[in-house]
């Protein structure tokens, strides 16, 4: 996936041109048996369309002879109805990712249009000293709410979520530069499915901490979605490439669902960071008790730290520095929020974690 992507999903004038390939005589006779008017060349075929949502029954019409046909269609849309055949030279996409461009519009207007920022929620250390920020996605100020889940989600089935990933990092890059002074970590989140190529899809990122002169031994880039790697030795590449450039890197969610101890122990993260379920009244259950020490003793064989997420209680911090817990986070330090208590800090307030 490329900037290609970011392309309008739909012409302005909300007429034009649906151009699909290849060309299915199957699917050419199933579309004129129910009166359907499209032509089509040797490698492509098309039909015109008055109105989106003309458009949009079109298509549903056309997956469902695509499934009907065991065939893959991908579309291109164009709002000139006599674009010369010369100049379908840009992006192809499945009729599916077009369809939910369409069905999901408001929501992918936000992600092309960067409508949203990055909030900040403290990460102390055992003396409840703020070490670090983890940065999350949010709506932008007077933009339209969303939920992060639903903008990965549309994003994914939209086929932009490396460009919704690469775009929110360099927003929490660019938003740390703003607030944060040397020696502060900035925890941001990556999707180890949007990074086809690490060294490219990569560069933007590393671009941004050069081009506002950061320190990269500041940045902890945290996977996420764990259920989604497939192939570890991707993932194990991702995290050599960032470690070459000076940063740490952490996994997310610890103790819960695809994010295994013994997955930890294959990747050998610098953070690792424990799912809020098992930090939940963790002072009062043995069984989540015995979980957190396996994974702060597996923790120890490769010199990881070891940060608790999702503490609301004083009690539940207090058991988790009885363990020798590093780092703590939560509702108990502080919600997200749009910059650092009271405003920009100079760094005193600050203690770095080396």
């Amino acid at each position: 996936m490329n900037c290609s992507s970011c392309r309008p999903i739909y012409p302005k004038e909300g007429q034009g041109t649906l151009y699909l390939r290849p060309v299915s005589p199957a699917l050419v006779e199933a579309l004129q048996t129910i009166g359907r008017h499209v032509e089509y060349s040797e490698k492509v075929l098309w039909f015109h369309y008055s109105d989106v949502n003309e458009l949009q029954d079109r298509i549903e019409e056309i997956i469902h002879m695509e499934d009907m046909l065991s065939i893959s269609l991908t579309v291109q849309m164009r709002s000139t109805v006599d674009m010369p055949m010369g100049e379908l030279e840009g992006e192809w996409i499945s009729l599916s990712m077009q369809h939910s461009r369409i069905k999901h519009a408001d929501t992918v207007t936000t992600i092309l249009k960067r409508q949203f920022s990055s909030y900040m929620q403290p990460i102390v250390d055992a003396s409840e000293k703020i070490i670090g920020f983890e940065f999350l996605l949010r709506p932008a100020e007077h933009g339209r709410a969303f939920s992060s889940f639903e903008l990965f989600e549309v994003a994914r089935k939209t086929g932009l979520h490396s460009f919704l990933d690469r775009t929110a990092r360099i927003t929490a890059i660019e938003t740390s530069a703003k607030y944060l002074p040397c020696g502060v970590k900035r925890f941001i989140n990556f999707l180890p499915s949007s990074i086809y190529n690490p060294e490219y899809c990569l560069t933007h990122t590393f671009e941004a901490i050069e081009r506002l002169s950061l320190d990269p031994k500041d940045f902890v880039f945290e996977v996420v979605e764990t259920e989604q790697i497939q192939h570890l030795s991707m993932l194990q590449r991702i995290f050599e490439i960032y470690r070459s450039r000076g940063m740490s890197v952490a996994l997310d969610d610890v103790g819960a669902g695809y994010s295994t101890i013994e997955l930890m122990n294959r990747l050998e993260p610098d953070f690792i960071k424990i799912d809020r379920s098992l930090i939940d009244h963790c002072d009062q259950d043995h069984t989540k008790q015995q979980k957190i020490l396996t994974i702060v003793q597996a923790s120890k064989r490769f010199g990881g730290k070891v940060l608790a997420e999702g503490i609301e209680r004083f009690e539940e911090f207090a058991f988790c520095r009885s363990v020798g817990i590093d780092l703590g986070q939560g509702y108990y330090f502080g919600k997200p929020a749009a910059h650092p208590p009271n405003g920009p800090y100079l760094g005193s307030e600050y203690r770095a974690v080396k």
